[in-house]
């Protein structure tokens, strides 16, 4: 079965990065919900996003684990 996702354009491109040359995009969502580690998929991932407000994204992080801890 084949199904049609919409996502915005700057996430097609990072997807599009992160993706193996001869992979199709159906391999790499299931790689990435599967078959990958999160370690493993962090570590393909070093160098090929970037983010353009480190120091919100920080805040955003802690704030998300303070709400976790509550």
């Amino acid at each position: 079965m084949t199904k049609t996702l919409t996502i915005k354009d700057e996430v097609y491109k990072k997807l599009a990065a992160v993706k193996d040359p001869d992979e199709s995009f159906s391999d790499l969502f299931s790689r990435l919900v599967e078959g990958e580690s999160s370690i493993e998929a962090l570590k393909r991932l070093r160098g090929k996003v970037t983010f353009t407000d480190k120091e919100r994204l920080l805040h955003e992080v802690s704030a998300r684990r303070e709400e976790k801890r509550l």
